[in-house]
């Protein structure tokens, strides 16, 4: 078991370290130039659309408002890889790696745009009445050759549903782990507490998840934001020192580690890269299963939301935190580059600038991340249950996914963690393939709403009335 269990780990490695990040840059790349970089020339547009329509009756049909799908899509994102990842990023690519999680934010704009076009354009109506979509529906409703679409779709809801057991599972042992440090809390009733209130908000279904992540991750976002953004302020003399350095370091990089300049660049990019993956989830699929929901009357007016949360996801939460570390010097203390400590430099940052309740700053938003995290990817495996099996399929899901919640804050079935990695590369792997196939239709439908007078023009003729 302990050779499979490398071998898995080696694979895992190799597969989530170019060859992934090739696949997902030029996929993003790809949809930008076709998308005639449309993230570059409707920025403001796509704001007025996206926050400035918040609290206005949402346009079309759908199971929940628009910005209820954000939040849904938000709590997936928004987790451990915001505070702990970063940190890492800049510890084995340097500064400079920050400057490129940025680059694959903006280009993964096009790439999350066009997933969540496709999954609010090729949704369906389940028998309980709500609005489900996703790569699932895309691959099957909208690939022209048929037995092809129909197995992607199976290939990717199988690997999603099993690739979610031992990510709950990791989840729920850092929220137990970091409250059993914080607080001395048994990780057992940790782990019972937050399954049961998994339990109670994602068997209320697609509505009540919706309401209760509206509320939660807006609060546990401006939280962490406004408490990163008084470090910086306490800083604010390392501020434009910590820029220069992201800049600087994202070409001519000295504190990643590696052997020669091109070694070192290519894991100073590599690292950058990785995170903002990990981060935004861009080309994972799973953020249109949040978004088919929404109520709206184009595909292109909900896809909006998705740039959205990438600007949110990592272009401001991922980079709080890693000007909090810069700028208080903590990735510079002697025993940084230590593993056991990469992880903990966001808390150390925040405990050197509030004391010891510093620290208590980050386990708390960190368990109300991870929370809020498990809430929507058991919504996200129930619903790749359902279109594999039926309603009832998505039920007894939801059912695993909590008691692995229990395990998994004990520690236990560590064996399958390994494999967390390797099926979430084959979850990626058929969604790339389907939507540079369904590129097409993502054109198509970016043509249709920017030159028909019901979307884009009159929008622009409202805003100047």
């Amino acid at each position: 078991m302990e050779k499979l269990i490398e071998s898995v780990t080696a694979i895992s490695s190799f597969l989530w370290g170019y060859p992934i990040i090739i696949m997902l840059f030029f996929t993003s790349v790809y949809l930008t130039f076709r998308l005639k970089f449309f993230q570059f020339v409707y920025p403001f547009y796509i704001f007025r659309q996206t926050f400035g329509s918040i609290g206005k009756k949402p346009r079309g049909r759908g199971t929940v408002t628009p910005f209820q799908t954000l939040t849904t899509a938000l709590s997936s994102t928004i987790g451990a890889a915001n505070i702990v990842g970063v940190p890492v990023a800049i510890m084995l690519g340097g500064p400079g790696a920050v400057f490129w999680m940025w680059v694959i934010a903006v280009f993964g704009m096009a790439l999350k745009f066009g997933e969540t076009a496709l999954g609010v354009h090729y949704r369906e109506k389940n028998k309980a009445g709500e609005y489900v979509g996703g790569p699932t529906y895309y691959m099957k409703n909208g690939i022209k050759w048929p037995m092809i679409g129909k197995f992607l779709a199976a290939w990717y809801a199988t690997f999603l549903l099993i690739e979610l057991i031992p990510s709950i599972m990791v989840q729920s042992n850092s929220v137990a782990s970091t409250i059993a440090e914080s607080f001395s809390f048994n990780p057992l009733a940790t782990g019972v507490i937050i399954a049961i209130a998994v339990g109670v908000v994602v068997f209320g279904g697609v509505k009540r998840i919706g309401k209760v992540s509206s509320y939660l991750v807006p609060f546990m976002a401006l939280f962490y934001i406004l408490a990163g953004v008084i470090i910086l302020i306490l800083n604010a003399s390392a501020v434009p020192a910590a820029f220069r350095l992201i800049f600087t370091e994202a070409f001519n990089p000295t504190a990643a580690l590696g052997g020669g300049a091109g070694a070192v660049l290519a894991e100073t990019i590599r690292w950058g890269f990785a995170r903002g993956i990990y981060s935004n989830e861009a080309g994972l699929g799973t953020s249109p299963i949040a978004h088919a929901a929404a109520q709206t009357d184009h595909p292109i007016r909900q896809a909006f939301w998705a740039v959205i949360q990438i600007l949110v996801d990592t272009l401001i939460i991922c980079t709080v935190t890693a000007l909090v570390v810069l700028t208080t010097g903590v990735w510079q203390q002697s025993d940084a580059h230590k593993e056991s400590v990469r992880e903990a430099l966001t808390a150390r940052a925040f405990e050197e600038s509030f004391g010891p309740i510093g620290s208590y700053v980050v386990s708390i938003a960190l368990v109300i991340f991870v929370f809020s995290t498990i809430t929507v990817v058991v919504f996200y495996g129930a619903r790749q249950a359902e279109y594999l099996f039926g309603l009832w399929a998505g039920t007894v899901m939801k059912s695993i996914y909590v008691i692995s919640i229990v395990v998994g804050s004990i520690g236990g079935a560590t064996a399958l963690w390994a494999f967390l990695d390797l099926t979430l590369f084959f979850v990626v792997l058929p969604n790339i393939i389907a939507i540079i196939l369904l590129s097409p239709k993502v054109i198509e439908l970016k043509k249709e709403f920017f030159s028909d007078p019901k979307y884009y023009q009159k929008d622009i003729k409202d805003e100047h009335a």
